[in-house]
């Protein structure tokens, strides 16, 4: 959630940065900033009203001290109007402040000044292409193939359990993501990350504090009974932990790293992207979360995008790496790497992480702060990406190292998959 003070100390930079995300309702901007006014100006006469109860109350003790009793009485009378009038002026703010919080949680993050403009993914930026094309058999087929071939992953049966999009891993393809797995966390906290296994469902605060609720209400699993949410990826809990909580800045940076499965609607999904793997509503992810100094943040974004490169690289995976721009970026980020690696097969790019800086967007949400030199509480600044999603990885895995003879399992999993192929 954007600061209220920065909105209206920097009002045409907001909209002109709102107007970078194609956002459309740049009318709030001048109606937060109107309402903040009416509330200051009330919040004005209030404590005016403070004041008189005050000097009237040490009045009335001057008055009885006296034993001017009536003057008293008629002071005490004045005080009850004062405080029947402050109570009234309460209740306006009180209101005033709940429709512009509602606002503000309607405006998305400012992106940063390095975001491309743009409305399609078309128009974001590579930034890097790595990687060898691999060279395919005559007859190479597409993951959802070799998927059935080798018994990898049953979809009817995921149909039949639950329903479309929530596929079943079955023998080797169940002991591949479990590989994954291992090597990805792994990866992670030998680079000093501390691994976590959150809750797969988070509240309704959980759900705000990372910026899913209000704006992506459609896209996840909502258990009504409990009003709990199935988590959309592990960014939501860990992210969380330190939510309402003043850390320490010598503890800073706090790296944090899951694997969870991850659940989204995905509402409106058809066509061919969706084959296969390449889009489901249940998928295993691991992630990286950092929360940061402020000052660092653009530091930590660099660092955790070489990281997820390196992992990609250690997969033996031709890849590219995009900047977003403005109108394909999400709600809540400043800046957004997104990762793609090559699909030999299908000949397409698939996407299978994203590395972003929020700023202080989700840190003002969930009130993680840290005492600067001066003992005064700052908001941190909250990254998160993911080191890496399984399931178009997996589609490239097999896509690209499939043989006449089967597919070769990249070196780095072996000792995890406990074999070097799938025959």
């Amino acid at each position: 959630m954007l600061q209220l003070a920065f909105i209206r100390q920097n009002r045409d930079l907001v909209i002109e940065r709102l107007g970078v995300k194609n956002f459309k309702e740049l009318n709030l901007v001048d109606e937060i900033i109107a309402l903040d006014e009416q509330r200051r100006k009330k919040q004005t006469g209030n404590d005016e009203l403070a004041a008189k109860v005050n000097a009237a109350s040490k009045e009335i003790g001057m008055l009885m001290g006296k034993g001017e009793k009536d003057a008293a009485e008629s002071k005490k009378a004045e005080v009850a109007q004062y405080k029947e009038s402050s109570k009234q002026i309460g209740d306006e703010l009180a209101s005033i402040e709940q429709r512009v919080n509602d606002m503000l949680v309607r405006l998305p993050n400012l992106p940063s000044p390095l975001v491309p403009k743009g409305s399609t993914p078309e128009e974001n930026l590579n930034v890097k292409e790595s990687g060898d094309e691999p060279t395919l058999p005559a007859n190479a087929q597409p993951h959802w193939e070799l998927i059935k071939k080798y018994d990898l992953v049953n979809f009817e049966l995921g149909v039949k359990l639950t329903g479309s999009g929530f596929p079943v891993y079955k023998g080797k393809g169940a002991r591949l993501q479990r590989a994954m797995a291992q090597y990805f966390l792994e990866f992670n906290t030998k680079a000093g990350y501390t691994e976590y296994i959150p809750p797969y469902m988070v509240n309704e605060a959980s759900a705000y504090g990372t910026g899913q609720l209000p704006d992506k209400e459609g896209q996840m699993y909502h258990m009504q009974v409990d009003n709990f949410y199935m988590i959309p990826t592990s960014e939501v809990p860990i992210t969380n932990i330190y939510r309402d909580e003043i850390v320490k800045e010598s503890d800073l940076p706090l790296r944090m790293t899951a694997y969870t499965p991850c659940f989204r609607r995905e509402a409106g999904s058809f066509g061919a992207d969706v084959r296969g793997l390449n889009r489901v509503h249940q998928f295993d992810k691991v992630e990286i979360v950092q929360i940061v100094h402020p000052d660092k943040s653009y530091d930590a974004l660099n660092e955790m995008v070489a990281h997820v490169e390196k992992l990609l690289q250690s997969l033996g995976l031709k890849y590219r790496i995009l900047r977003l721009c403005g109108g394909d970026m999400s709600f809540t980020s400043a800046l957004t790497y997104d990762f793609e690696v090559w699909s030999a097969a299908q000949k397409k790019w698939l996407e299978c992480s994203s590395v972003s800086n929020f700023e202080s967007f989700q840190s003002n949400r969930m009130k993680i702060r840290f005492k600067d030199e001066k003992g005064k509480p700052q908001l941190v600044h909250t990254l998160n990406g993911s080191s890496l999603a399984f399931p178009r990885i997996m589609a490239c895995i097999l896509e690209n190292n499939q043989t006449e003879n089967g597919i070769n399992i990249p070196q780095v999993l072996q000792t995890y998959f406990g074999a070097a192929s799938i025959n």
